[in-house]
């Protein structure tokens, strides 16, 4: 049985896996961790009360480096659901789960059609010299652009090295009209708006043709297989992984 606490546990996201764990056969919710009327205010708290095998973090871009230091420094494995880390972050976490030999899975997306997205685009940026991404969230989501866009930027452009090829130079008359410019010059557009759970589209281009690629999750539920994947994946091999398409 592998003994699960959960990180943000108020949150929406976090009660869809507070289910999803208490109906997994293989797994016992043994912590409910939220600042705000959780059954533990911090991860220390709960550490010190119950074991925990693996912690589920879904908080807030701000606090999420310094729970997963606790964890790696604290024989704690995490799974990380939690937008916002930035590159130097993300490999000093790597350098940490590899030092403890304690598993530390850090996933922009669960949902199995969003890591598909990204294979997909990832693949058809052999063939495009001109790309750019669309990620469209409810209002209440704080980082921009979102992990999803950021890791399929990346992916992106491990397969090209310039997605602005034949542009004309350019000029924002308004600052930022032209979104962010990312990895091999990949633009992101973020938009923040309600009735939106999380949708992203990459548009590629070329003479005569456009190609887009497409996911929208309706729910959270469909996050729930991809994040219980990711907690048995740490508890069973104690490595660093980024992205879930890499234990798929």
């Amino acid at each position: 049985m592998i003994n699960i606490a959960v990180c943000g546990a108020n949150g929406k996201m976090g009660q869809e896996v507070i289910k999803a764990v208490e109906n997994a056969e293989d797994m016992a919710l043994v912590a409910k961790i939220d600042i705000k009327d959780g059954e533990y205010s911090s991860i220390q708290e709960a550490k010190d009360a119950v074991k925990i095998d693996v912690l589920i973090d879904f908080t807030q871009p701000k606090s999420i480096y310094e729970n997963a230091l606790y964890c790696l420094k604290n024989s704690i494995n995490i799974v990380i659901g939690t937008t916002g880390l930035s590159d130097g972050q993300i490999a000093e976490l790597k350098k940490l789960s590899e030092a403890n030999s304690l598993g530390c899975l850090i996933a922009p997306n669960f949902s199995t059609g969003a890591v598909l997205m990204m294979k997909f685009a990832q693949m058809a940026s052999k063939y495009f010299d001109n790309a750019e991404i669309i990620e469209l969230h409810h209002n209440q989501k704080k980082d921009a652009p979102s992990g999803t866009a950021v890791k399929t930027a990346l992916m992106m452009a491990e397969a090209n090295d310039n997605f602005t090829t034949g542009n004309c130079a350019e000029v924002e008359t308004i600052e930022g009209a032209r979104g962010a410019s990312s990895y091999n010059n990949i633009h992101i557009h973020s938009v923040r708006m309600p009735g939106y759970i999380a949708s992203q589209e990459v548009i590629f281009g070329a003479g005569g043709q456009i190609l887009t690629i497409r996911h929208d999750s309706m729910n959270r539920e469909c996050y729930m297989a991809g994040v219980l994947l990711a907690a048995r994946h740490v508890y069973q091999n104690k490595n660093f992984v980024y992205g879930l398409e890499n234990i798929l």
